[in-house]
């Protein structure tokens, strides 16, 4: 059975985005050092599920990097990888998704990423997309929590976890420390 992995960055003060919005994420702590561990993650999957915010945004910046002369190695590595990956995007409000490879699930949460699990392949993986990420960890549906803490308060936001209603127990896996200070946490659900 496939895994459902989150994968998020977070400030030490726990959360996602700044006061700002969804792009309020300079303050993380992105060197060459975590994206060789972003890019290890994403190694193990080849289903990328998001919102709707989320996709737009992705779709309105990396279908762009690879006609971007200023785009550097690992924005073109990622545009490539983000391309040939299964995105399944969740939205009740978007009529279509046109980025290649990517299909539009409009209910039915629970059981499309039930079924997406049974599914032969890799890993799949919520890239970011927070608030749609809350709605499925409230499911009780991810499986392995990998997060990166970078070593900045910024004192409001989305917070990395909301919402919950039930306690969830989970084992630690793995931890490392980057070269910027940055802790990266892998851990699994206990079920």
């Amino acid at each position: 059975m496939r895994k459902l992995v989150l994968f998020l960055h977070a400030s030490l003060d726990g959360f996602v985005e700044g006061p700002n919005g969804a792009m309020d994420i300079g303050w993380v702590s992105y060197d060459e050092d975590l994206a060789k561990h972003a890019a290890q993650i994403l190694s193990t999957a080849d289903t990328v599920i998001w919102g709707r915010r989320t996709y737009q945004m992705m779709f309105d910046y990396w279908p762009t990097v690879p006609s971007n002369p200023s785009s550097s190695q690992h924005e073109l590595e990622h545009a490539a990888w983000i391309e040939q990956t299964s995105k399944v995007v969740f939205s009740k409000t978007l009529d279509n998704v046109e980025w290649s490879n990517s299909r539009l699930v409009k209910e039915n949460v629970k059981e499309e990423i039930l079924n997406l699990k049974e599914q032969p392949g890799k890993d799949i993986v919520i890239l970011g997309s927070p608030r749609f990420a809350h709605h499925v960890m409230g499911l009780d549906l991810v499986d392995e929590y990998k997060i990166t803490v970078s070593p900045v308060l910024i004192g409001s936001g989305l917070p990395l976890f909301q919402g919950l209603q039930e306690k969830t127990h989970l084992k630690l896996i793995e931890n490392k420390t980057f070269d910027s200070g940055a802790i990266g946490l892998y851990y699994k659900t206990v079920r």
